[in-house]
């Protein structure tokens, strides 16, 4: 198990503090930060100070694609606005982080890992402080929202909105994250691993799909709120920057079939950064959630990326 982790507690909101993060790994090693979706939290992996699973567990910790014999992990708690104020956007993320890192006396990362939401913000850094990372690793994500992603999401929110109108906002959340996985699978992955051989029973399939979305969405509404994703959602949708202002040398994992970030927007991004850049396609029946799902096969990359900056390092 990974060594003790250093917290920091606090309400996330925006308000030019810290963000709340989580510090774990080898004392004195290079820092890497890792940012996952507007669902993860900075509890990345399990540590001796807190041995609950973390959302990326396969990936990072000892021995691992993002090894914690080796580095430290950073990962944050990501910053919501106060009700009546201006939305929260990606760049307020990163001058979260950037705080965070100020706090702990860390001037420079190695990297910045960074998936779905967390890829958005990666490249916010990578724009807005240029001197604070070696190089950018970005997972479905692209430098601004896709107007079928942002339609999608529109509606998501509109549902938790009339849920929470009439009294019902669990139920809203819950309709609302199994639209999103909808979203963030892929057709193939509900015909392979939800439209099992029924025969002629097509209320069985019905049953089983309608099952796997309620779980999904009980599962997220018992731990978020209304304003939470709300927020959050519209943060995705208000992305934006410009990838000539990024001079970090940026690698993006892309994934053919992700249909929130269309390949052809990631290939656009890889050719118009402002440093070097390298594209990795992948297919996969995860779609958008592959990092998750299909993490044996992006984990490789991230790891040899990681050696590589070290190597430097040392």
């Amino acid at each position: 198990m990974t060594a003790l982790a250093l917290l920091r507690e606090c309400e996330p909101l925006v308000d030019g503090s810290a963000a709340c993060y989580e510090i774990t790994g080898a004392p004195g090693a290079p820092v890497v930060a890792v940012l996952g979706g507007i669902s993860a939290s900075k509890h990345v992996t399990s540590s001796a100070s807190d041995p609950r699973q973390g959302w990326w567990e396969e990936v990072v910790g000892e021995g691992r694609a993002i090894d914690t014999n080796k580095f430290r992990v950073i990962s944050v708690d990501y910053l919501t606005h106060v009700k009546g104020s201006l939305p929260v956007t990606t760049e307020d993320q990163a001058r979260g982080l950037a705080r965070a890192l100020d706090e702990l006396g860390i001037d420079r990362l190695q990297a910045v890992v960074g998936a779905s939401y967390g890829g958005m913000v990666a490249l916010a850094f990578g724009a807005a402080f240029p001197a604070r990372a070696d190089r950018l690793i970005v997972i479905g994500a692209a430098h601004e929202s896709d107007p079928m992603a942002t339609a999608l999401r529109h509606l998501q929110r509109r549902v938790v909105e009339l849920g929470t109108a009439v009294g019902r906002e669990r139920d809203g959340l819950a309709i609302a994250r199994g639209i999103a996985m909808t979203s963030y699978l892929t057709p193939r992955y509900f015909e392979e691993r939800l439209a099992e051989d029924d025969g002629n029973d097509i209320q069985a399939t019905e049953d089983r799909i309608g099952s796997y979305l309620r779980a999904q969405g009980e599962r997220f509404a018992d731990k978020w709120t209304s304003e939470r994703y709300n927020s959050l959602s519209l943060s995705l949708d208000l992305h934006k920057v410009r990838p000539e202002e990024i001079t970090t040398p940026t690698t993006i994992i892309a994934v053919s079939s992700d249909r929130l970030v269309p390949i052809a927007q990631s290939r656009e991004l890889a050719s118009r950064l402002g440093g070097p850049s390298q594209l990795v396609e992948l297919d996969s029946s995860f779609g958008h959630d592959a990092f998750l799902g299909d993490w044996p096969r992006v984990a490789p990359f991230i790891n040899e990326l990681l050696q590589v900056e070290r190597r430097v390092w040392s």
